[in-house]
């Protein structure tokens, strides 16, 4: 996949008992239930409410260790190379490669009576078919963040991503600095898959984004676009949902759209890799994030659309955190998909993305 939505800025956060005399009586109680009572997670960076674990920790009398990666491919080299985590917080396209490597486990449902909670829109997607492996942790989309008093939403509606081609918004646009989300953009506006390893369509993409580089001159970024479109700086950018949401809850300039020819719609969810020490302990921890009360704390400190349909509707109804907030709500559209799991078609999108970024 793309780099993720938020980058990790630390390396390695362990969250402590406040009491040690009490995590030690609790962590008796948790050891005879779960054979341990510690619990490694692997997952992205600011990508979890603050009190989530130490929550977690107080109630269940266990000591969380989150570990944290910057992209699915750091995180898969690291596991792949022997490391041993009970979680994993991994996206759809990786998902489906462990999937198929058999390097994760099933989930019993029946330890995890909070899926009831699960929005329908976010189950049963096309990397994990019946959610045997994963359940939902975020999803979103890939879109176009614009300065509502110098874009106009008609141009928008008019030429979709073509709008990063019209030399009008030269020196205007800030573009997110990922081959995968680059070479999805310049296919669907030309009207293929986002998945297509069609050697001519990805020629054709590669001229696309050469073309919009010639064109509007944009700055390639990944987390600096939060703050450089808060302050106005661009009138143009291409934006995850949740960061997107961030933006428009601070400047008031703001829109969101995404655009009919469609766009990447993806998941990040939790899984259990097959070599997990404490599996117990696993599941116990994915029914706690989907509780109400910490998908809301979760949802509101991330910003990121939370699979669970009861706080999604809480969210965007009158007088909730994101009313009228249009990026906060992933909309269900045909055109929209999921990255599917190809190294080759990454690999060949990698070397031009490099070419795409250097060229004058």
């Amino acid at each position: 996949m793309k780099n993720f939505k938020r980058i990790a800025a630390v390396a390695l956060i362990i969250v402590m008992c406040i009491s040690a005399a009490g995590c030690s009586k609790k962590g008796g109680d948790a050891k005879e239930k779960y054979g341990s009572d510690v619990l490694k997670v692997f997952m992205p960076g600011e990508y979890i409410a603050d009190n989530l674990i130490p929550d977690f920790e107080k109630e269940f009398g266990v000591t969380v260790i989150p570990e944290l990666f910057d992209s699915n491919e750091m995180m898969y080299t690291k596991f792949s190379a022997g490391e041993s985590y009970d979680i994993l917080i991994p996206s759809d396209y990786m998902i489906e490669r462990l999937i198929k490597e058999e390097q994760l486990q099933k989930i019993d449902k029946n330890l995890i009576p909070n899926m009831k909670n699960l929005a329908s829109e976010v189950l049963n997607a096309a990397y994990d078919s019946d959610n045997s492996y994963s359940v939902p942790y975020f999803w979103g989309t890939v879109g176009i963040v614009y300065n509502k008093n110098n874009v106009p939403l008609s141009e928008l509606e008019s030429k979709g991503w073509d709008i990063f081609r019209d030399s009008k918004y030269a020196g205007k646009a800030y573009f997110y600095d990922s081959e995968r989300d680059g070479f999805m953009i310049a296919a669907k506006q030309l009207g293929y898959s986002a998945n297509s390893s069609d050697e001519a369509e990805i020629n054709a993409e590669y001229e696309w984004l050469l073309d919009m580089k010639k064109a509007t001159d944009p700055v390639f970024v990944t987390d600096q676009v939060i703050d450089g479109m808060i302050n106005g700086t661009k009138d143009l950018a291409v934006v995850y949902s949740g960061d997107a949401v961030t933006i428009l809850s601070e400047n008031e300039d703001m829109g969101y759209y995404t655009p009919a020819s469609g766009t990447n719609r993806w998941y990040d969810a939790m899984v259990i890799p097959a070599n997990a020490e404490n599996p117990k302990l696993a599941h116990e921890f994915i029914n706690f994030v989907l509780s109400d009360d910490i998908s809301r704390d979760n949802t509101e400190a991330v910003c990121y659309a939370s699979p669970n349909g009861n706080i999604l509707d809480e969210m965007t109804a009158e007088g909730g955190e994101f009313e009228g907030n249009e990026a906060y709500y992933p909309r269900d559209y045909a055109l929209d998909e999921i990255y599917h799991d190809d190294e080759k078609l990454r690999k060949t999108l990698s070397g031009l993305w490099i070419k795409v970024t250097a060229a004058h």
